[in-house]
């Protein structure tokens, strides 16, 4: 009987991956390989970086950016769809080329699968719970939704979900308040 070895791959293995368009991240040495977005996707992610860019051009706290590689660990490194630093977080953070740590805020839009759907729902979830991420979204194009999750006593639980005709806003940014319908 022969034992299976699971090769784990570290950040370093994936400067070997070709520049194909594909987007490669590593949850806990597991490569997880993701194709375009699709157009809904791009439109949303924009929208969200235009609301968030426009109140913080007049309020400069922190910085909006859109699909930062962000590296946790060797072996965890992932490139959300946009984050959200202060500027008090960028200024430990972020170096060079990459964010190294938990961003303040991390906004994942929701691709169509069950799989993609899942690592955006239970994977990254608790990646991000582990690293310390402050708020987390899950942007949902097809319900018009978005799912909050806020760290409340050391731990990133669910707050609510904001739907298209309410107002989103987060603590993060205070005075920052969006129509939900307006991202999408």
């Amino acid at each position: 009987m022969s034992a299976q070895v699971e090769t784990l791959l570290t950040n370093k293995d994936l400067e070997c991956l070709p520049e194909d368009g594909n987007r490669y991240e590593l949850i806990e040495g597991e490569l997880y390989v993701s194709t375009a977005p699709e157009l809904i996707h791009q439109f949303t992610a924009g929208n969200i970086h235009f609301a968030f860019e426009s109140f913080l051009r007049k309020n400069p706290i922190g910085r909006i950016v859109y699909g930062p590689g962000v590296i946790f660990s060797d072996y965890d490194g992932v490139i959300p769809d946009l984050v959200y630093l202060s500027n008090e977080r960028r200024q430990e953070i972020a170096t060079g080329t990459r964010i190294y740590g938990a961003p303040n805020l991390v906004i994942e839009i929701l691709s169509p699968g069950v799989q993609n759907m899942e690592r955006d729902r239970k994977v990254k979830l608790k990646l991000y719970d582990k690293y310390g991420v402050d708020e987390y979204w899950i942007v949902d194009t097809r319900a018009r939704a978005i799912e909050v999750y806020r760290r409340e006593d050391k731990k990133l639980k669910f707050f609510t979900t904001f739907v298209a005709d309410e107002d989103i806003t987060t603590p993060l940014l205070p005075g920052f308040t969006c129509a939900v319908s307006s991202l999408f």
